[in-house]
């Protein structure tokens, strides 16, 4: 028995490391290998019989939004079967926290691997910089995005997920290790990401980084200056953009200042608008797993929001649709209505306080691997935001792989270790 619960562990481990190669190019594979390590690990616990795992704060409002999805699922009749395999994704977390990632080794070749698909991003954005189109043959988007080594503009968002983990420790290693020069080589590999971010001309990603960036700088001491400096040279970079990247310019610049002066005719302010109205509607249950993208469409959600003071208009119309409204917490509420949203905010809230539990100032820069994992889990779960749909895959891989590898750096890596397969 034991040895087949190592042959599951391993087997678990060996599909989890290469994640962040597969969530660039093969989002089918890293879905399977998701719904394999959830499996795994519910086989691993009924093997041991111990189910411990499931006495936590965000398990149990993991459970309560899952059950309200279905529910809200079956009372609108449609995607009743996908709100059900949506706990995989919940398992998934568990399956890192408790029994894959609480091995340091496993924890220290996926911070390797992240790293490496971090700086193979990095590279393919400056590739298609200097010579107009990636490896593929593809140039900028239409929009102006980099798209780096990908055939879509994923870049920014992928960088920011594997560059926090996978590059930010080494450059906090470096600020506390070796004196000057060491913040000046932590500084200059902030810099280059700041920069590279400005190049990929994605809005979101580029906030996402600086606020990763000024969270450092508050918590680890040596990196404050190196922090400052490179907000200051990143700012010159946007200024130089009408130079050097005007199409950057255009979109990080011109477009975001439109869209804030204009929201709700944006196409961001359209969907928070038609979102807001579905939930408005349907306060108590909402439209059911994805009822965003069936819904958008109906001319019953072509209002405004009065309560906002939104004036009443058909704001886009059909035109204005997307497949999901662009924020998690607005997604859950088209799903499972605000129950189902205050869930979400309760398992981010839960997740959140187990990150950051005894992480200090002093804990930051001793463990800056954990640091940089509980600031990922800020920033993406942080409500303020556009976001891509965690239903599907590139953003549910990125989001659960994040929040299983945070909750296992947590020492020790759960309350519950007896859940570990033991060698």
């Amino acid at each position: 028995m034991r040895q087949v619960e190592q042959w599951m562990r391993c087997i678990a481990t060996g599909l989890v490391i290469p994640m962040p190669l597969l969530l660039l190019y093969a989002l089918a594979p890293a879905e399977i290998v998701m719904t394999t390590v959830a499996v795994l690990f519910a086989a691993h616990c009924l093997l041991r019989r111990d189910w411990n795992w499931l006495r936590q704060g965000w398990v149990a409002a993991a459970a309560l939004l899952w059950a309200q999805i279905v529910l809200a699922s079956l009372l609108a009749g449609q995607g009743v079967m996908q709100a059900a395999a949506f706990v995989r994704y919940f398992v998934f977390v568990a399956a890192l926290q408790n029994w894959v990632l609480p091995d340091p080794r496993a924890r220290q070749v996926l911070a390797r691997a992240y790293g490496a698909v971090a700086i193979w991003l990095v590279a393919g954005c400056w590739q298609q910089y200097l010579c107009g189109r990636n490896f593929m043959g593809y140039g900028r988007w239409a929009d102006g995005a980099l798209l780096g080594p990908l055939w879509a503009p994923r870049a920014g968002h992928a960088l920011v997920m594997t560059a926090l983990p996978g590059l930010f420790p080494l450059a906090i290693d470096r600020a506390r290790r070796e004196g000057v020069r060491g913040r000046v080589m932590a500084g200059a590999l902030l810099l280059g990401l700041v920069v590279t971010m400005v190049l990929i001309a994605q809005r979101m990603p580029l906030l996402r980084l600086l606020l990763a960036m000024g969270l450092c700088g508050l918590l680890v001491s040596r990196l404050r200056a190196v922090v400052g400096v490179t907000g200051v040279l990143g700012a010159a970079s946007v200024a130089l953009s009408p130079l050097l990247a005007p199409q950057a310019y255009h979109k990080l610049v011109l477009n975001f200042v439109a869209h804030m002066q204009g929201f709700a005719d944006s196409p961001y302010g359209m969907l928070f608008i038609r979102a807001g109205v579905m939930i408005e509607r349907h306060p108590w249950f909402g439209l059911g797993f994805d009822g965003f993208r069936h819904a958008c469409p109906d001319p019953a959600y072509f209002h405004g929001l009065s309560w906002l003071g939104v004036r009443e208009g058909v704001h886009g119309a059909a035109v204005g649709c997307n497949l999901h409204p662009h924020n998690f917490y607005l997604l859950m509420g088209t799903m499972g209505g605000v129950p189902a949203m205050v869930l979400f905010a309760a398992f981010a809230a839960c997740v959140l306080a187990r990150a950051w539990r005894g992480l200090g100032a002093a804990t930051a820069t001793r463990d800056p691997q954990r640091l940089m994992l509980a600031v990922v889990c800020v920033v993406v779960l942080w409500p303020l935001q556009s976001t891509s749909s965690f239903l599907t895959q590139p953003t549910a891989g990125w989001l659960f792989m994040a929040i299983g590898w945070a909750l296992a750096c947590v020492p020790p890596a759960s309350h519950l270790q007896s859940v570990r397969g033991r060698d």
